[in-house]
């Protein structure tokens, strides 16, 4: 599973992006299981008020069902006028 970060979870992982092999994959089978998974990997993402989440470049909610060749991206708040 390839997992693409921008802007501050690019920073709090210190990667641009993230691949999760298909046996550490396993027990995630949805948005909300991989976004609680990448938070106790990386404890700086709880402190986000938010973290939206696209799944092959459609958003996604955490019901979402994933697999292994999907494309996931982590997408940060975004603030500006």
């Amino acid at each position: 599973m390839k997992i693409l970060l921008f802007g501050i979870t690019r920073d709090i992982i210190g990667e641009g992006s993230l691949m999760i092999a298909e046996k550490d994959s396993k027990g995630l089978n949805t948005v909300g299981e991989l976004k609680a998974q990448l938070k106790k990997e990386y404890p700086e993402l709880n402190d986000l008020s938010s973290l939206a989440v696209a799944v092959n470049q459609q958003y996604a909610t955490d019901k979402e069902s994933i697999k292994g060749s999907d494309e996931i991206a982590l997408i940060p708040p975004v603030s500006g006028g």
